[in-house]
């Protein structure tokens, strides 16, 4: 019963990360730096997504790989339901897409490497299935080439210096794109204190253990 409750509070964390981020993504961040306008190269979106591989590490270390996926694809289906009330479809369907395919990739490299060095798991099974999430959701979300999901936002496609700094121009979604990766690096990064935090406390299960032989 008390798995059940956890596996339960992971599945609600990881809705409400993903429904968060899939509102936060649409909004640049105001504002200028040295000069750069952040609208041009930022969301909102960058910093609140990453908590969800926070969340996958977690159950995928406490119940292992197999119950992570459950958290996830659950997670997913609750959170593609909001997601289609809150924001444009075509969001909706880059998001689940993204999450879905990322959140997976980091739980097999995760468990591949949960019996190295402590951090190693979940620092590069979360960059790994950031990288994919990343080319995934802001291709499908922005890219002229998928407008068959829904209209192209005249913002994103406008072009711009890319990341705001080179004479080159680009649409601005790939600015964010690249940005958003860079943010997400920094926040894998940022979520080893948490995990590192929690791991006496979210020790692994027989199961988990079981799954990582």
């Amino acid at each position: 019963m008390q798995a059940n409750r956890i596996t339960l509070i992971y599945v609600l964390l990881m809705t409400l990360v993903v429904v968060a981020s899939n509102i936060f993504v649409q909004y640049p961040l105001p504002g200028t730096l040295f000069g750069i306008s952040l609208g041009d190269i930022l969301t909102f979106g960058a910093f609140t997504y990453p908590v969800a591989f926070l969340v996958t590490d977690l159950t995928n270390r406490q119940f292992g790989p197999r119950t992570a996926r459950k958290v996830v694809v659950a997670g997913f289906a609750v959170a593609i339901v909001f997601s289609f009330a809150v924001a444009s479809p075509r969001i909706a369907i880059a998001s689940g897409t993204a999450f879905l395919l990322g959140q997976l990739l980091d739980i097999s490299v995760f468990n591949k490497l949960r019996r190295q060095t402590w951090w190693r798991a979940p620092l590069v099974g979360s960059l790994v299935g950031s990288a994919l999430d990343t080319l995934i959701f802001f291709s499908i979300a922005f890219a002229p080439a998928f407008v068959v999901l829904g209209p192209n936002e005249p913002f994103a496609i406008e072009h711009a210096p890319v990341l705001g700094l080179f004479a080159a121009e680009a649409q601005r979604w790939i600015s964010w794109a690249i940005t958003d990766f860079g943010v997400k690096l920094l926040m894998g990064l940022v979520m080893l204190l948490p995990y590192g935090a929690l791991m006496s406390t979210l020790k692994p299960m027989p199961a988990a253990e079981k799954a990582s032989a």
